[in-house]
């Protein structure tokens, strides 16, 4: 005598692998397009082993960059990679200060450009109204520090 066919019994489970699917496919569109999402002007940091800022959600910090030959950029006002002249610094500076003072101020200078241009760019800064200025850097394990020869 043949066994009667048996039923299928309903499976209670979800298939979880087009999900997963799904995941790593947005996975690797984020990890393609992170890095395309930086914006600025491109300088090459100094390094330094400093602390991080707290950087607030609501108050985004205004940052004047200093390529290498010296010309200034700010993160502020229509064309941020376009280089500015001095007036347009301090108008633009004095003009977030008046409207939120409690907004950082970071300078983010080519590690290879002359220290004047970054004290000028201090000096402009500080004619707009900026009493507390940040630098930019990237992080480093061990400090840049030339060693004396003790005779």
């Amino acid at each position: 005598m043949a066994t009667p066919l048996q039923k299928r019994k309903l499976m209670g489970e979800i298939n979880v692998v087009p999900y997963i699917d799904v995941m790593l496919v947005l996975l690797v569109i984020f990890m393609v397009t992170a890095p395309l999402l930086t914006q600025g002007i491109e300088v090459e940091l100094p390094k330094a082993g400093a602390e991080p800022i707290e950087n607030s959600a609501e108050r985004l910090p205004l940052v004047v960059s200093v390529d290498v030959e010296g010309y200034l950029y700010l993160n502020v006002g229509d064309n941020e990679e376009s280089p500015v002249e001095a007036k347009e610094v301090v108008a633009r500076v004095a003009a977030v200060m008046r409207n939120a003072p409690e907004t950082p101020i970071l300078v983010k200078a080519d590690r290879n450009v002359a220290y004047g241009y970054v004290v000028g760019a201090m000096v402009l800064l500080q004619q707009g109204g900026a009493e507390d200025v940040g630098f930019v850097t990237d992080p480093l394990d061990t400090y840049p520090v030339k060693e004396l020869e003790i005779q």
